[in-house]
């Protein structure tokens, strides 16, 4: 999935005209989805009529998949890794980050066939990675760690949905993922190279949504923010009942959904308000994203960060974390 090619892009916005009808003042607010623990409070709140009925969750496979909805104008926003809004940002979509979902602090990982004792054994074999900042940012990241350049390694984009079957045929040895991809992998005896709690408060998973929706829609994104903050505190408070109802979502078991949020930290609404500000961990993860970014051919060029994100939409009750 060549996603980021921004020909392409371009190509899309200039026909986005055309499909804005699908996100007129008068319908629900539209947010595209895809599963991700971080994202499954949102899930939650659908299952338990937390939503209010101005917001409508459009599911996908990937995060590929909201931001073509994205650049069609068929969606409103979306639940996104901070380096997919600066990349729909580059391409003339205005996003605005109104809520941090999680920080991966060990949920992506790099998974290798047992054998594969260290991560100098990669050399020369496949791994699976997705063509998206994230799936490259953490290659980068491993193969410094590692001491290996991309030319070591046969590099194979592929979207972790579609990582399983690969492994099962034999057509990967390797894998840069994230969950539920990462259980199931695991489950077939994968083992643990790398992960993000080596390279802490870079990958953030975010709610962000058009500024121009913004003036109009203020009530339904406030509506979207108290659900997620609603499923989460259920998941925090009933883990239980949660965690059984994402894995029967999921096709996982009780532990492996348990297993699948150690490596994520998940903020509440005054945990949150710690990520906005021009000294927040938003502003500094989204500075050394532009750089990695741009030196990897990612972005043409940094983005300037302006309106990058408000807390205007977060619940006004504090929480502890």
């Amino acid at each position: 999935m060549h996603r980021r090619d921004l020909l392409i892009a371009m190509a899309a916005l200039a026909a986005a005209p055309l499909g804005l009808a699908g996100c007129s003042p008068g319908g629900p607010l539209a947010i595209g989805l895809h599963p991700w623990p971080g994202y499954e409070p949102l899930y939650l709140a659908r299952a338990f009529g937390w939503l209010s009925d101005e917001v409508v969750l459009r599911e996908g496979g990937n995060a590929g998949d909201s931001l073509a909805g994205l650049r069609r104008g068929e969606l409103d926003g979306a639940a996104l890794t901070l380096d997919e809004v600066l990349v729909a940002r580059s391409e003339g979509i205005p996003l605005t980050v109104i809520a941090v979902c999680d920080d991966s602090v060990g949920a992506d990982m790099v998974l290798a066939r047992p054998g594969i004792a260290s991560p100098r054994g990669l050399a020369g074999r496949r791994i699976a990675v997705e063509g998206t900042a994230v799936g490259n940012l953490v290659l980068s990241q491993f193969l410094a760690a590692a001491g290996l350049a991309r030319d070591d390694l046969e590099v194979v984009d592929m979207a972790p949905n579609e990582q399983l079957a690969a492994w099962k045929t034999g057509t990967i040895e390797a894998a840069i993922t994230y969950e539920p991809t990462a259980s199931r992998l695991l489950r077939e005896g994968a083992v643990r190279l790398f992960d993000s709690s080596q390279f802490p408060d870079v990958i953030l998973d975010v709610l962000a949504v058009r500024r121009d929706r913004l003036r109009w829609r203020g009530g339904a994104v406030s509506a979207l923010v108290a659900g997620h903050f609603r499923g989460l505190d259920h998941l925090r408070i009933s883990p239980q009942d949660a965690m059984r109802r994402i894995g029967a979502w999921r096709g996982l078991g009780f532990d492996e959904v348990r297993a699948s949020y150690a490596g994520l930290e998940l903020p509440g609404p005054s945990g949150n308000l710690d990520y906005f500000g021009p000294k927040g961990d938003l502003v500094r993860a989204a500075r050394l994203l532009n750089e990695v970014m741009v030196a990897n051919g990612q972005l043409i060029g940094p983005d300037d960060l302006e309106a990058l994100s408000t807390p205007r939409y977060l619940p006004d009750r504090g929480e502890s974390s």
